[in-house]
């Protein structure tokens, strides 16, 4: 026995010492010149115990940045409730419908009104999953390897988007008020229910690439895809609630009294009356990408909501040109969606990002030295999380201070539920906005309008927003 262990230690050794010598790997001599430049530069005993016991960002607070908050705005739209997207991915919706009802009530001070969430959300999720299941049936004889089949079932359904899915959603679907169909547990708390239900539709795919490939008529493919979206379909109805056709509704004011009769409408009736129209077609989104050529279109293949809807298309500006189109919408009182890379330098308790909230290259001895498009291209950085910009705030030249958005996290957090932020954390961490027609010059509607460049929905900057 003794002998069978001094062998197998003795192998391990001749393993170990064989896969050192390998070019490339982390070799002894390596490993004592890393070692070495430790005893050098000796840590501070202290600080290694600081940082044990303590979170980075509470031992890295500039204190010098940690004063009271100036929550004045020079320029700042309209108060409405905040929301709460709970433990979910829903960022994009629910900024998305805070703008259009900001929009409804822009000239009705007095009347308070939310759309339902849960409503746009159940008819996302199942265009989604006929998104995906379509997906199969187009690359079905393409290897199940191609990158284009791995993207339909890497994620067959989630939570996040952009307000290209809003416009399309609300065009097709319409809206009801968050009272007529509310929140459910699920639609709070997605994860599970999106689990089981991505589950079934890989196994859906599957199905259906079998069929494209046995060249099955196409009639037979469809008929099988309705029965599973059928199934689908029962899932969302018992996690999210089914959609209503038809409702009563009265408007009410802000004390929550009614100001007129109630009226019977279908989503896509009170859709009219709280839009007006199509909401396709009345704005653009810009993007602030410095890896790319600016005042050019580019659009994402398959990143869209709706199979029969839009791809995600933006034209990619300086911020420069984004931060006017900001200010003249919020000067004439409409708020805009708009997203972020919200974790970065972000003092959550205070609700405020700032480039100087905390010191992380003192606390570790080196800098954080790459620009946004190094972040961009890295994966180090990119559109994380979409709010509404409801603020600004400007000097006696004109010149940006900060900003401030609605979050959709609560109106216990940060500032009411609102976070403020430095005009240089904006440049650095903001990326898309989206802006009605009537605030963009013709010579970036001239250039939205051009033939897209498509790009690939892996990119790093084409994460949904969440």
């Amino acid at each position: 026995m003794r002998k069978t262990i001094i062998c197998v230690l003795g192998v391990a050794s001749l393993t170990m010492a064989h896969a050192q010598t390998k070019p490339g790997g982390l070799s002894s001599e390596m490993l004592r010149d890393i070692q070495k430049e430790q005893k050098a530069e000796p840590v501070n005993r202290a600080l290694v115990n600081a940082v044990a016991a303590n979170s980075i960002d509470a031992l890295t607070v500039n204190h010098q940045n940690a004063g009271a908050l100036d929550t004045y705005f020079s320029i700042e739209t309209p108060k409405q409730s905040i929301t709460d997207q709970k433990s979910s991915g829903r960022c994009w919706m629910f900024s998305g419908l805070n703008v259009l009802r900001s929009n409804y009530t822009k000239e009705r001070d007095s009347i308070q009104v939310e759309f339902s969430q849960a409503y746009l959300f159940f008819w996302d999720q199942l265009e989604k999953a006929n998104l995906m299941l379509q997906g199969c049936v187009d690359t079905g004889h393409q290897s199940i390897d191609d990158p284009r089949v791995q993207f339909f079932f890497k994620s067959p359904i989630g939570d996040g988007g952009t307000f290209c899915g809003v416009a399309d959603l609300v065009d097709k679907y319409g809206l009801v008020p968050a009272e007529v169909m509310p929140e459910t547990y699920t639609s709070d708390n997605t994860s599970k229910a999106r689990a089981l239900i991505s589950s079934k539709l890989r196994e859906y795919g599957l199905q259906l690439r079998d069929m494209a490939q046995k060249d099955r008529k196409q009639s037979s493919i469809d008929k099988a895809k309705t029965r599973m979206l059928s199934q689908i379909y029962k899932m969302l109805v018992m996690t999210i609630g089914e959609p209503p056709q038809q409702f009563t509704y009265a408007f009410k004011d802000k004390n929550g009294k009614a100001v007129a009769p109630a009226k019977t409408y279908t989503p896509q009736t009170f859709c009219q009356e709280v839009v007006g129209g199509p909401v396709n077609g009345t704005f653009i989104m810009a993007m602030n990408d410095p890896r790319r050529p600016y005042y050019k279109t580019y659009e994402v293949e398959y990143d869209r909501h709706t199979y029969d809807g839009h791809n995600w298309k933006y034209v990619n500006l300086p911020m420069e040109d984004i931060e006017q189109m900001a200010i003249a919408s919020l000067k004439d009182g409409r708020k805009l969606y708009s997203s972020y890379d919200v974790g970065k330098f972000l003092d959550r308790k205070r609700g405020y990002a700032d480039t100087d909230n905390f010191d992380y290259a003192s606390l570790f001895g080196t800098t954080f030295g790459m620009d946004k498009a190094q972040r961009i291209s890295t994966f180090d950085s990119g559109s994380t999380h979409a709010m509404t910009l409801t603020a600004v705030d400007l000097d006696e030249k004109g010149k940006v201070k900060k900003w401030k958005v609605e979050n959709s996290w609560g109106a216990s957090w940060g500032q009411q539920g609102c976070l403020i932020m430095t005009d240089r954390w904006f440049r650095e961490f903001m990326f898309r906005l989206v802006v009605n027609k009537k605030y963009v010059s013709e010579k970036i509607l001239q250039a939205f309008e051009t033939e897209p460049v498509m790009v690939m929905p892996e990119d790093p900057l084409f994460l949904p927003d969440e």
